[in-house]
Parts: C-alpha cells; sequence; structure tokens
C-alpha cells in the first residue's frame, strides 16, 4: 500500500512538471525573422542619436514592437560581437576577442556551442538567410538549409560607383593605404532594388513568399550597409544637403580627465577628416547609406506582411555594434564608450500575442544583445542548447518594459578592456589599470570623467565588482587562409552548379 501511494505521489508530481512544462511551451511554433545590419549606432530616428536622421521603417517597427532604447553590443569589433550573439557565449567566456585571422570563431566556439540558427535548424525549423550574418566569409554551412548566395559565403555583390576615382584620400599624406578600398564614399546611379544588398533582401522575401505554413523557419537578413564604403544610390545622398549637415558635438578637452589622454585624443581617422576637412562629407554619406538600409527594412518588412505568415512571425532587428563620426574625436568603431556600444534592438511579435505581450512599448532597462538567444528559445518553446548563456531571456521586459531588472550590460573590445552600462552609468576598466565613470544622467557625452572623483568612489567599486571574475584567454586559431578559403568555395560552388553566381559576386 505504501509502494502504490509513494507511486501515486510520484505520478503527481511528475504530472504537475510536465503541465508546468507544457505551460510555457507555446502551442503553435512561432517563426523567427532576423535582421542584422552592419556598424549602425543609434543614428535611427526613435532613437534620436542625430536630428538628420530619416528612418521611417525602423521608426514604424518600433512602433509595433518592443524597442528596447539602451542596448548594447557584447564586444566592439564584427568578429566578436556576432559569435557572441549567434552562440550566446560573451567574448569573456569564449576567448573569441578579436578581428584578426587567427581568431576564427568557429574554431573557439564550435566546439563548446551550438549556434542560433543550428540549434532552430535541429529543433525542426527550416533555416535560411543571406547577407551578413556571422563575420566575413566566416559562414557556417551548418546551420543552413539553404543561404544566398551560397552556404559557404554570404556577401551578396557591392556596387561601386561608376567612377572610381571617388576615393577621397588616395595617395594623400598620412592616409594609411589601407584605406583606399575601405574609407571611401559616393553615389550610386542605380535604384536600390538593383543593389547588392537589395538582393539579399529580395532573396528572403522569395523565402517567406514560398515557405509553406506547416513548417516553422528561421530566416535571416543581413544588411551591410551602413558599413563602409558608404556607397549608396544617388537620392539617399540628395536626401541631406551638404550645406545642411549638422556635426556631431564634440569637446576639445574632452581627455584631459582621463589617464594617457593625449595618447587618446585623436584618432588617426579623425585627424585625417580633420586635415582635409571631410566632415560634412562623410556624416552625409553615413545618413545617406543609413536612409537607404532603412528603404531595404521597407520592402523587407512589405514582403513579411504580403505573405502567410505574417500573424506568426517574431522579428528581431539589431546591429553587430555601434559607430562614431566624430564624437569622443573618433570615427569607427573599437572603443568602449557609448557611440560604440549602443545599438538599436528591437523585438515585433505576432499580433495574437498581444495580450500577453503588449506592442508598441519602449524598454528603458539596460540589455544585451548578448540576450538575444535565450529570449528566442523561450518566446519559441525550445530546449536549451548545450552552452551555459551568459545572458538571460528578456520575455519579462517585453510583457512590462517597467519590470525590476538588476543586469547592467557588458561590452568589450579585445581582452581585459571592459565597459559596463547601467541606466545612470558607465563604468570602463582597461587591461592597464585605467578607468573612466560617466553619469548619463548629467552627462551624456560622456565628457566628464568622474573614476577618481572622491564622491563616486562607491559607486565605482560597486560597478567594478559586476565585472566578470575571469576573463578567458586569447584562443589562437589557424590563420584565415584567404586564397585557399576562395579556391575551395569555388570548387564547391562548381560543384553545386551555383559557380557563376559565386564568381560574379566575387568579381
Amino acid at each position: 500500500m505504501k509502494a502504490v501511494s509513494l507511486l501515486l505521489c510520484i505520478s503527481i508530481i511528475l504530472t504537475g512538471c510536465s503541465s508546468t512544462s507544457q505551460a510555457q511551451i507555446p502551442k503553435e511554433k512561432y517563426n523567427v525573422l532576423f535582421i542584422s545590419i552592419d556598424d549602425l549606432n543609434d543614428w535611427v530616428g526613435v532613437l534620436g542619436g542625430h536630428p538628420q536622421s530619416k528612418t521611417p521603417h525602423i521608426d514604424s517597427l518600433a512602433k509595433q514592437g518592443t524597442l528596447f532604447t539602451r542596448a548594447y553590443c557584447p564586444a566592439t569589433a564584427c568578429l566578436p560581437s556576432r559569435a557572441a550573439i549567434m552562440t550566446g557565449v560573451a567574448p569573456y567566456s569564449s576567448g573569441c576577442y578579436e578581428n584578426k585571422p587567427d581568431q576564427q570563431w568557429q574554431h573557439i566556439l564550435k566546439p563548446i556551442a551550438e549556434t542560433l540558427p543550428g540549434h532552430f535548424r535541429q529543433n525542426g525549423y527550416y533555416t535560411a538567410g543571406s547577407g551578413k550574418i556571422f563575420h566575413h566569409f566566416q559562414n557556417d554551412p551548418d546551420s543552413w538549409d539553404d543561404y544566398y548566395p551560397t552556404k559557404r559565403i554570404q556577401f551578396p555583390l557591392i556596387h561601386h560607383p561608376e567612377k572610381e576615382d571617388l576615393t577621397q584620400f588616395k595617395g594623400k599624406e598620412g592616409v594609411p593605404e589601407y584605406w583606399y578600398g575601405e574609407f571611401k564614399w559616393g553615389p550610386l546611379k542605380m535604384t536600390e532594388k538593383n543593389t547588392g544588398d537589395n538582393h539579399a533582401v529580395q532573396y528572403v522575401i522569395d523565402q517567406m513568399k514560398n515557405q509553406p505554413k506547416d513548417k516553422p523557419f528561421f530566416l535571416t537578413c543581413g544588411i551591410y550597409r551602413p558599413h563602409v564604403p558608404w556607397f549608396a544610390p544617388k537620392k539617399y545622398f540628395d536626401m541631406f544637403p551638404l550645406e545642411d549637415i549638422q556635426l556631431p558635438p564634440r569637446n576639445p578637452n574632452d581627455f584631459d580627465d582621463i589617464k594617457g589622454g593625449k595618447k587618446k585624443a585623436t584618432g588617426i581617422y579623425w585627424r585625417v577628416l580633420e586635415k582635409y576637412q571631410q566632415h560634412k562629407q562623410a556624416v552625409q554619406a553615413y545618413l545617406a547609406s543609413v536612409a537607404y538600409m532603412d528603404a531595404l527594412i521597407g520592402r523587407l518588412m512589405r514582403g513579411l506582411e504580403r505573405s502567410d505568415h505574417a500573424d506568426n512571425t517574431i522579428v528581431v532587428f539589431w546591429s553587430d555594434h555601434g559607430w562614431h563620426l566624430g564624437e569622443k574625436s573618433r570615427y569607427r568603431k573599437f572603443t568602449l564608450w557609448e557611440e560604440s556600444c549602443r545599438v538599436p534592438f528591437i523585438i515585433k511579435l505576432p499580433e495574437k500575442l498581444k495580450e500577453k505581450y503588449p506592442q508598441g512599448l519602449n524598454c528603458g532597462r539596460t540589455v544585451g544583445l548578448i540576450d538575444i538567444f535565450p529570449t528566442l528559445v523561450e518566446l519559441c518553446g525550445l530546449p536549451a542548447p548545450k552552452q551555459k548563456f551568459d545572458g538571460r531571456s528578456l520575455t519579462s521586459l517585453i510583457q512590462d518594459p517597467y519590470t525590476p531588472w538588476d543586469f547592467p550590460a557588458i561590452s568589450q573590445y579585445s581582452r581585459n578592456n571592459y565597459s559596463l552600462r547601467t541606466e545612470q552609468y558607465r563604468y570602463i576598466r582597461y587591461k592597464d589599470g585605467a578607468e573612466e565613470l560617466y553619469d548619463h544622467d548629467n552627462d551624456p557625452y560622456e565628457w566628464n570623467n568622474l573614476a577618481d572623483h572622491p564622491s563616486y568612489k562607491s559607486i565605482k567599486e560597486k560597478l567594478a565588482n559586476r565585472l566578470p571574475r575571469e576573463s578567458k584567454a586569447y584562443v589562437k586559431t589557424p590563420p584565415f587562409d584567404w586564397p585557399k578559403y576562395q579556391k575551395e568555395v569555388l570548387r564547391k560552388a562548381k560543384k553545386d552548379k551555383v559557380y557563376d553566381r559565386v564568381k560574379a559576386e566575387w568579381d
């Protein structure tokens, strides 16, 4: 009798656990449209990063979903940031820190972690995508059922202006040679429908149009602009007359209160732009590239709305890191300040979930893109992957943007250089021990370093204690061999009968 009672109790307990678990799993499988933008900072209308930015389609998406107004990247370089986002494992846990040939993310992370699309694929989803999702030529064929142009190459064709003399700095004194093919800009004599980025967008639109409703999908679209070179159709340059361009605010004495400030005072990009008086031109080109990218977002969202999947698809919009355009006397990324760490981040849920998850709200809690993977796992009712996440699900914040939240966002540049952001403060600690502390309530441009101010000593110590206790050593991998890789991709492309498509992209 006792044995029967014991079995009955166990049965009741297990039944209770089972029903609790089932209650957390959605009755139906939701699709995911995963949109990645490259080098987009807070210059979007809803974030107010620049008063002249024109992003009506991103703004519209934000009004339909949850806009996280304090969202931060895991790292301020493409490779480690994207590797962290796509696995949920932060750089300090993986040892993947930099955009260097001897840091191939697959060698570092695949032995210890599943990828986001790979995990969805393993759980019955059709996965496909286009454009830059993983870093450069390091796509992961195992994560996809299909990819444009192919599973082994992400990049669509980058169109250049008809006149190749648009390189603003070629041959000029003090300009590094590697800029010639990268740091340039100019208008294209074509519409956005003919550009490489739009090829990537069109592929995803076609995928949504052709996907049956009986199998869920995970579709990614990686739009390369506003990454340099800033080439965009002419009409987007015309939207921002050069004479009207407003430059971001800058404080010439900004670095007086920073250890080693003279060294950090001006980056080489800033010095060259200042020398050749190209600030307004660069800001114009970035604004044009952002507006062009926004138009592509509009096309992509219209494609979703016209498909059979609009009422059953979660949309996630993010950028891998920010970008300086003169703030802090900097151009580019690779810093631990606000402009480099803060990114746009939106999650839009299907209309049928609006009773549980109200839409069109802004959330001002501090979150990280490292939180995307666990959030999607919970929203889609998937089992946890094999790795331990460094982030956490954001579903409670989507449900109530004001819910208590005590999780600062951590960004890195290289090993042991940390930036920690709370709703009020940014604390930076470099590997040489130098520190910076900024009070965003009173100093939104981070001009007044409070790290050595006696009144802020306890605050600084409290923030420093929130940094990771350990940082994994830099993991060296076999160096990336581009000629060998190109040869291998073309060989496989020929076998897969897509050789002409791939060759045309590279040529």
